[in-house]
This record gives C-alpha cells, sequence and structure tokens, in this order.
C-alpha cells in the first residue's frame, strides 16, 4: 500500500468523525425520526405542535427539509385520520412494512439469527429494549442508534439501506407523507450505489427471499406482491419506546411481516 493511499484513507476517516455538537444534533434527528415513525396514540398526537417547532428549530440540513415537510402534515391531521393512515400504511401494507430483518431475509430460517444478532448487538452495548416489539422494529433500531452513536449504533441502519430505499420507495408510490420521513434518514446516511439501486429495483418486484418449506403461508407467493390480500388480523400494537409508557393503545398492528399476510389496500 502506497503512502499516498494512507494518507487518503486517513483524511476520509478524519472527514466522517463528528464534532460533539454536530454528534448531539445527529443524535436528535434520529431521535425525532424514531418518535415519528411510532404509532400516534393520544400521548404522540398531543405532542405534535412540540414535535413540529423542534423540527423547525433543527439546522439547516437536508433531513431537517424532509422532516420539516412531514411534521407540516402531521400537525394538521386529527388524532384519528393519522391513526387511520398509520395502520394503513404500515401494518396493511407489507412493502411498507416497519420490520427490517424481513426486507434482507424475507421468510427464511437466516432471519431468526438476524433478529438474534441484532437483539445480542443491543445488549453488548447495555441497552435493553422495552415496549415488546421485535428488535428491527425501525423506531427501535432508530433509538438505539440516537444513544449508542454513528459508528456500531448505526450500523443496523447502514446494513438495512436497502430495505430503507425499498420502504421509502413504497411509501412514495402510496403518496404518504411518511415518506419525507425515510427520506430524510436515508439523507443521514451513505449515498446508495449503483449495486443498491438495482438491488432495491429487483426487490420491489421479486419481494424477499423465501424458503418455500415450512414457512407457510408465503413461500407459495412470488407474483411481485409480498402476500396475498384478504386475511389481515393484527394484533396490538406495542407502545412508543422514547416516551413514557401509555396506556395500550386501541390500534391493532402485526408482531412482524414475516408472521401475517397482507391485508386489503
Amino acid at each position: 500500500m502506497s503512502a499516498r493511499t494512507v494518507l487518503v484513507r486517513g483524511r476520509r476517516r478524519r472527514a466522517t468523525r463528528l464534532t460533539p455538537r454536530e454528534a448531539r444534533e445527529r443524535s436528535l434527528l434520529l431521535r425525532l425520526l424514531s418518535l415519528l415513525l411510532q404509532y400516534p396514540d393520544d400521548e404522540l398526537a398531543s405532542a405534535r405542535g412540540e414535535l413540529a417547532d423542534r423540527v423547525d428549530s433543527l439546522p439547516p440540513s437536508p433531513a431537517a427539509r424532509h422532516l420539516t415537510a412531514f411534521t407540516g402534515w402531521f400537525a394538521g391531521q386529527s388524532a384519528d385520520a393519522l391513526r387511520a393512515h398509520y395502520v394503513e400504511i404500515f401494518d396493511l401494507r407489507r412493502k411498507s412494512s416497519l420490520y427490517l430483518t424481513y426486507y434482507l431475509h424475507g421468510d427464511t430460517r437466516r432471519r431468526g439469527m438476524a433478529l438474534l444478532t441484532l437483539n445480542r448487538r443491543y445488549r453488548a452495548a447495555g441497552w435493553r429494549a422495552d415496549g415488546g416489539e421485535l428488535p428491527d422494529h425501525l423506531p427501535l433500531v432508530l433509538e438505539f442508534a440516537a444513544l449508542a452513536g454513528p459508528g456500531a449504533g448505526e450500523a443496523p441502519l447502514r446494513q438495512h439501506r436497502r430495505g430503507l430505499a425499498l420502504i421509502h420507495r413504497a411509501l412514495a408510490d402510496a403518496d404518504s407523507p411518511y415518506r419525507h420521513v425515510l427520506a430524510a434518514l436515508l439523507a443521514l446516511l451513505p449515498p446508495a450505489t449503483a449495486a443498491d439501486l438495482r438491488a432495491v429495483a429487483e426487490l420491489a418486484a421479486q419481494g424477499p427471499p423465501r424458503e418455500d418449506t415450512g414457512l407457510e403461508p408465503y413461500g407459495a407467493y412470488g407474483s411481485g406482491e409480498f402476500a396475498p390480500p384478504g386475511t389481515f388480523a393484527p394484533p396490538e400494537q406495542a407502545p412508543p419506546t422514547l416516551m413514557p409508557t401509555p396506556a395500550p393503545a386501541p390500534h391493532s398492528c402485526p408482531s412482524s411481516p414475516s408472521s401475517t399476510p397482507e391485508g386489503p389496500r
């Protein structure tokens, strides 16, 4: 390896380091993303104005601009309208599910190991998630990233960048304002490569990996839809993890995208 190569690599490493102020601002952005992607129960819905003000006070950045676009819509909706939209977009549509390992591993045995590995990462960092959600639920992954920092904390987000891009694509296709939240998150991650773009297009067309034996009901479906419509019956949603634990919310959501079929659109 030449001295010039070492010097260039050293410069790249130093360029990615954040000042304490930048680290705090990035942590705040990730916390806001986590909150805004949680189910809008009464407590979160009542904090809409405060969240919008907090977003407005962020330093200018592409992520802040996307979040401003979202909170403008978020603050102007009724609580019931917000809840109905959230359930429709994230609970009834598999292509915009918030469970990240599904996009990488689909309905395969590797997904269980990926969930275990992610849970071990949390514990190794001294962090235990509350609320009963799977460890790959995006709001939880974002909370961990905010607490653990841009290195190890954000590693799961970088690993699942293609899944995040697919969620953003599905939200854009559905014309959901939540597309701005995913766009804000993607703006914080390394830019997509040509290989990333090809993989996302293929994933959108074919769906995640699957195993045809012993993993029904999804193994037999490969028409481009991730699951057949018409048979969805979701269990209860866990409460938000970054806010004081509220009373159980009245809505329902799937515990995992690999365990419940996609509902009617």
